[in-house]
């Protein structure tokens, strides 16, 4: 048994399932970004309601989705960005084809392998997931991300905070840095 919600984890399931089609394809995996990933890295004491993702193969990605289930939602009041399974109450959309306009570093990328035996799937760094939530705190847009990229750092005591810091000051056009968590 996990600390995560039973819905996120179910989600996560389906979302490595699909990230292993895709590399048995000899595609690179998606990439798990924004909330879910705050979710992930939290384990559930952020909550999300969508995952989003990013990848360079969309198509490819939303035929794997098809095959495990997952139907695009049509009809007045739906969104129609993004991807639901009948099964879960968590919507998937694909954000971009690369994490954070490619301002992070690839090398940081975590390969979650051992997570479940459906098959490995990719999250963005906590260090630019915290930078990315900073962003959107800096922006005036979503004034609660500072509260979860501060839950974020005090969760991971040993994330790299040389890289955090400019990771952050990137995202903020240097309004914040690593400072803003620790206070």
């Amino acid at each position: 048994m996990t600390a995560y919600r039973p819905e996120f984890e179910a989600a996560l399931r389906l979302f490595a399932r699909v990230s292993e089609a895709m590399h048995e394809l000899g595609f690179q995996r998606p990439i798990l970004v924004g909330g879910a990933a705050a979710e992930f890295y939290s384990q559930s004491a952020i909550n999300t309601g969508d995952f989003d993702l990013c990848t360079p193969r969309q198509e490819a990605l939303e035929a794997e989705m098809q095959k495990v289930g997952f139907v695009k939602p049509s009809g007045a009041g739906q969104m129609t960005k993004g991807w639901i399974h009948p099964e879960l109450r968590l919507g998937f959309e694909v954000v971009a084809d690369v994490p954070m306009d490619g301002g992070y570093d690839r090398d940081t990328l975590a390969l979650i392998e051992n997570f479940t035996d459906e098959g490995a799937f990719a999250v963005i760094s906590v260090e630019d997931l915290i930078a990315d939530r900073m962003g959107q705190y800096a922006s005036g847009t979503a004034r609660d991300r500072l509260q979860q990229a501060q839950t974020l750092y005090r969760l991971h005591p040993s994330l790299d905070k040389v890289y955090l810091d400019r990771r952050i000051r990137e995202e903020t056009i240097n309004d914040y840095g690593i400072e803003a968590l620790e206070s």
